[in-house]
């Protein structure tokens, strides 16, 4: 009876081991047949995401160039901190006291 239950338990592992091997291998050959196919939707997506912003930065700058005469525009420019050289922190010069 013990042998029986051995040989039961064997045959079980082995189909599993079985099935885990084919899911693998048959997950690795389907990516291998779709991977083309869905890099290429990705790069296609990116892309019109790029010429939507490429293309709403170039009608902003269309319509800030078309000034009408007689009308003032003022772009004015953000001011830049100046930021030391030094990023250590302040320099304290000490002397030493007999």
């Amino acid at each position: 009876m013990i042998d029986f239950l051995n040989r039961v338990m064997l045959l079980g592992l082995l189909k599993t081991v079985f099935w885990l091997l084919l899911i693998y291998y048959a997950f690795k050959f389907l990516a291998r047949m779709f991977a083309p196919f869905l890099m290429k939707k990705a790069a296609e997506t990116m892309q019109k995401k790029a010429e939507q912003q490429f293309g709403g930065q170039q009608q902003q700058k269309q319509q800030k160039n078309t000034v009408q005469e007689g009308e003032t525009v003022i772009d004015k420019q953000p001011q830049k901190q100046q930021q030391s050289k030094d990023s250590v922190g302040e320099y304290v010069d000490f002397e030493e006291v007999d």
